[in-house]
């Protein structure tokens, strides 16, 4: 399997790292490299995240405030998404609906 990402996941990314990052550049580092480690067992175990809640997704919780909404197809796991578990996955745009 090939992971791809979606320009929101990718900017996800980069706004999470940049949040941690303003008061823990240390612990912003290791975040990266816990989210690409989670990641990367996608490659051999796709459905490993639960059934998502936006139809024809899934989730995997890569930290207790963080999940990465993805989709499988064909070969490719497609991260659509890093979401704050806090916040409502539908409210201000934040549905990965945009992705699909």
């Amino acid at each position: 399997m090939l992971i791809k990402w979606t320009k929101s996941a990718l900017a996800s990314v980069d706004e999470i790292a940049g949040f941690i990052a303003k008061d823990n550049p240390t612990r912003a580092t290791s975040f990266m490299l816990e989210l690409q480690a989670a990641v990367t067992k996608l490659q051999a175990h796709p459905g490993m995240g639960r059934a998502g809640r936006v139809p024809g997704t899934r989730e995997l919780v890569l930290h207790k405030n963080y999940i990465a909404i993805y989709r499988v197809r064909g070969d490719d796991v497609e991260i659509l998404r890093l979401h704050h578990a806090s916040r409502n996955l539908r409210r201000a745009g934040s549905a990965p609906e945009a992705d699909l």
